[in-house]
């Protein structure tokens, strides 16, 4: 739904574009239509004032209560939390519902990593089945203020098929750059049927958001990557959320899956936020997890944490990018992340971690996920498979309170699944002796069994013993 219903009380104030690098710290009105600092180049994001602390209560009563309106804005789990978001109260939002998603305990998974207890926050749970909606919803409400007539996005999947969404929503044109061959089926049927013009490229990720920031120069054109600070404070909500849900008791650990990097980012400015506000009095440790074959910012931070003083050292402005990204938890295969600046920031200002897993670890955490009745995507069972790897490291303690954010749906790549239970899986053709077959831990093949009761009831004996 577009709602642009009038509205009073509530301004945009002083809000603005700023820049995060401390050399710099440009400022820039809230709306134009710019995605990098314009004086030094570097990542911008939203300062907007904040309530005060003295409000603190009044808002935990007033975002509980919306939870029960009818109202569109309420329904959503990203505008129940408006206060801290850089819209007046005319804003033309477009919505789809998104947010409101489930925060599960998961004792096999909890087991399986060696803690006594675990909570999984399901972002899957989305309109469009991944976290990407909760950004997109301010992203494209920011385009239709703007005045964009075409929102375009590079995109390994889930954010085509967001954006895709929420512009027909809001009747804009939607272009998306995508790597040929890369993204899966489920992904692309989304694009496509949400009505975007799906344009396949010979290349990465990395190519695709190269090219779409330079086609974003028209004036005509919005670019919806989270390179655009309107995105994370979109996302940062599920920080938010996640508190109410946790009745205000911060984790000691959010552990969240790294790919171009602005989920972690959105989540930090969150809980950064709600501690200046009052809400929380703490910040958990923020950890990133990425896959072997596409861990830049884990292979950077390695190098700062061998420092003496790492969380004295400044933010480098630079990251070596992975050329040719390898994993196939496509949803994270990207060499060069936008965000990572702000990433690192957050895991730095919370004393996190950024780590890697292997696709190994990667397919086994999926399956254990899925064996707590929960599924999601392979991108999302790294944060299983880092808390499994933090623990055995010392990082993680076993009774410290843990969650891991899961991204998308078991349904964004079902192959993958199939593939796994039936020993198929496998970076590019392999073999049963090739090193690049996962050799599922926890396989679930089907079994071919006679058309009567008696096979039947056998079969179920032999599963059982």
């Amino acid at each position: 739904m577009m709602d642009a219903s009038p509205r009073s009380a509530r301004s945009v104030g002083a809000a603005v574009q700023r820049c995060i690098r401390p050399a710099c710290g440009a400022s820039f009105g809230i709306r134009e239509r710019i995605y990098i600092c314009q004086n030094c180049g570097g990542p911008l994001e939203i300062a907007t004032p904040l309530p005060s602390a003295n409000e603190a209560t009044t808002l935990r009563a007033r975002w509980r209560s919306r939870a029960g309106s009818l109202d569109p804005r309420d329904r959503s789990g990203v505008w129940r939390f408006r206060e801290v978001l850089p819209f007046d109260d005319a804003a033309p939002i477009v919505t789809l519902g998104e947010g409101n998603t489930p925060l599960y305990d998961a004792p096999r998974c909890a087991e399986y990593s060696s803690v006594g207890a675990l909570r999984l926050k399901h972002q899957g749970c989305n309109p469009t089945g991944s976290f990407k909606d909760t950004g997109m919803t301010t992203c494209v409400t920011q385009a239709v203020l703007v005045g964009a007539r075409t929102v375009v996005c590079a995109s390994t999947g889930n954010t085509s098929a967001s954006l895709a969404a929420y512009a027909a929503r809001a009747g804009l044109q939607c272009a998306i750059l995508l790597p040929r061959g890369q993204i899966t089926s489920s992904k692309l049927a989304q694009s496509m049927d949400y009505g975007a013009i799906v344009c396949e490229i010979d290349g990465n990720f990395d190519d695709c958001m190269r090219l779409i920031q330079e086609i974003a120069d028209d004036p005509s054109i919005y670019l919806a990557n989270s390179i655009n600070p309107f995105r994370i404070e979109g996302q940062k909500t599920v920080a938010f959320e996640l508190m109410e849900q946790c009745e205000w008791h911060v984790p000691d650990h959010v552990v969240v899956p790294g790919g171009n990097m602005g989920n972690s980012s959105a989540l930090g400015k969150g809980f950064e936020e709600m501690q200046q506000i009052g809400l929380i009095e703490r910040l958990p440790k923020l950890s990133v997890i990425q896959a072997e074959g596409a861990a830049p910012l884990a292979q950077l931070f390695a190098g700062l944490q061998a420092q003496s003083t790492p969380e004295r050292a400044p933010i480098p402005e630079e990251l070596t990018p992975v050329e040719n990204p390898q994993t196939l938890a496509t949803a994270i295969k990207i060499g060069s992340p936008v965000s990572w600046e702000k990433a690192l920031r957050s895991v730095i200002r919370s004393h996190g971690q950024v780590i890697a897993v292997s696709e190994q670890e990667i397919a086994d955490a999926k399956a254990m996920i899925g064996r707590d009745g929960i599924g999601c995507e392979p991108a999302s069972a790294t944060t299983v498979a880092g808390i499994r790897k933090l623990v055995a490291a010392g990082f993680i303690r076993r009774e410290e309170s843990i969650v891991a954010i899961l991204t998308g749906h078991l349904l964004k790549d079902p192959d993958y699944v199939s593939h796994y239970h039936r020993g198929t899986l496998s970076l590019g053709s392999a073999t049963k002796t090739d090193s690049r077959l996962i050799k599922g831990s926890f396989r679930n093949a089907p079994v071919q069994v006679a058309a009567s009761k008696s096979a039947i009831l056998d079969q179920l004996r032999r599963t059982n013993s």
